[in-house]
């Protein structure tokens, strides 16, 4: 083969490989499309309609009046739909004492990420909960939720081993936990497929660290159970959680906790 020949082939080799660096980029990037666009699968946040389905309300077809029945109540005759003025339900049931979570309970987080340019959301969630709750009329005296880390799962086993180990640290630092440090006043019990809000105060405990918190939880009650919706922002720097980003992988500093729980009778 001659210099000539030598050089020829050497070009075409170099033409080949750079041809196969630019492709090989080309469908990292595209595979990392497909996966943020039509693979990743992260639920949506938690709202209230996620709240009536762990409670299982399902909607009742509405019934043709019959003229035969009873007159229909009106605002002095009161139904199992009405409060007293105390702002228990009419019908006199009654809500206090103590109740624990139940495995219809979801507790969660959810943080925006960029996977090399394009962006996620990762989402991990558990149904492995400890809760109890204790009502005295229409206020919750005690709430206090614990979930294991290592029961958090999402939709990649990748993320999730970062997450109990590295950034978690699940090794040391098992659970995570929620307690009410100041009792949430409902002002009244909600009936029917009713949903109330009301603001709670208490200790958020991620990675050992323990961190005040203020929010919005809304509450309902279906077939004497007790459903209680909320989420929690959280700054990673705050609970001294390490920074998750990795490799071509960023994240926001900041993430959701987010939980859907079910109560029922102690």
């Amino acid at each position: 083969m001659t210099d000539t020949e030598d050089q020829k082939s050497s070009k075409r080799w170099i033409k080949w490989i750079v041809v196969g660096g630019i492709a090989a980029v080309v469908l990292f990037f595209a595979g990392i499309f497909v996966y943020a666009n039509f693979i990743n699968d992260a639920p949506d946040e938690l709202d209230r309609a996620d709240l009536s389905d762990a409670l299982g309300t399902t909607t009742v077809a509405p019934v043709m009046a019959d003229t035969t029945a009873a007159p229909t109540p009106d605002e002095s005759t009161p139904t199992s739909e009405t409060a007293s003025a105390d702002g228990t339900p009419s019908d006199g049931a009654s809500f206090d004492g103590d109740w624990v979570a139940t495995s219809a309970s979801e507790f969660g987080y959810r943080v925006e990420e960029v996977l090399a340019g394009v962006n996620t959301t990762a989402v991990g969630r558990s149904n492995e909960i400890q809760g109890a709750l204790t009502i005295e009329g229409t206020t919750a005296t005690v709430v206090d939720v614990t979930v294991e880390i290592d029961s958090m799962a999402s939709d990649k086993a990748v993320r999730d081993g970062q997450f109990r180990g590295r950034i978690m640290n699940a090794a040391e630092f098992p659970t995570a936990q929620f307690r009410i440090t100041e009792p949430i006043d409902f002002g009244r019990i909600p009936v029917g497929d009713e949903q109330i809000t009301a603001s709670a105060t208490g200790e958020l405990t991620l990675r050992g660290v323990t961190n005040p918190v203020t929010f919005d939880v809304t509450a309902q009650t279906t077939d004497g159970r007790i459903g209680v919706l909320g989420s929690i922002p959280v700054v990673f720097d705050d609970f001294e959680i390490p920074a998750p980003s990795m490799g071509p992988v960023s994240v926001e500093d900041n993430g959701l906790v987010e939980f859907v729980l079910v109560f029922e009778r102690a």
